[in-house]
């Protein structure tokens, strides 16, 4: 099973920050729910689903029930950029069931818990090059 990674991101501040998990622990969720942040070890915050992408790259539509890929004529919204008024492109989207194919979700903070989230997650330093 791949690993997955969130991205939070803090409305305040603008700033983003990413979290690891080891396996996937929003399956069968969808985008637009609300999560619960002690499920990433974020105590007191609460986090929607916004979006992601699965392993191969293909971007979450939140209008496209179910999961997996599914080729579709876009002509609006996320995942597509339409360039002048009655054009339509044909994406390959995923739909907005969280399932083990993701490998990436993104998520924003609705609610705050008492301790900020530069000091639950801090930066990691780089590693100098040799």
């Amino acid at each position: 099973m791949a690993e997955l990674k969130v991205v939070i991101n803090d409305p305040k501040t603008g700033k983003a920050y990413q979290k690891v998990l080891p396996d996937n622990v929003f399956n069968n969720r969808k985008v637009g729910e609300q999560v619960n942040g002690s499920e990433l070890e974020l105590d007191g915050y609460e986090l929607k689903i916004t979006g992601g992408s699965d392993k191969s790259g293909c971007p979450i539509r939140p209008d496209m029930p179910g999961f997996g890929k599914k080729s579709a004529l876009l002509s609006s919204g996320p995942c597509v950029h339409i360039p002048y008024r009655g054009m339509r492109k044909r994406k390959t989207v995923v739909g907005n069931l969280i399932n083990a194919d993701i490998v990436q979700l993104n998520m924003k903070v609705t609610k705050y818990g008492s301790k900020s989230l530069e000091e639950v997650m801090p930066k990691k330093e780089a590693a100098p090059a040799a």
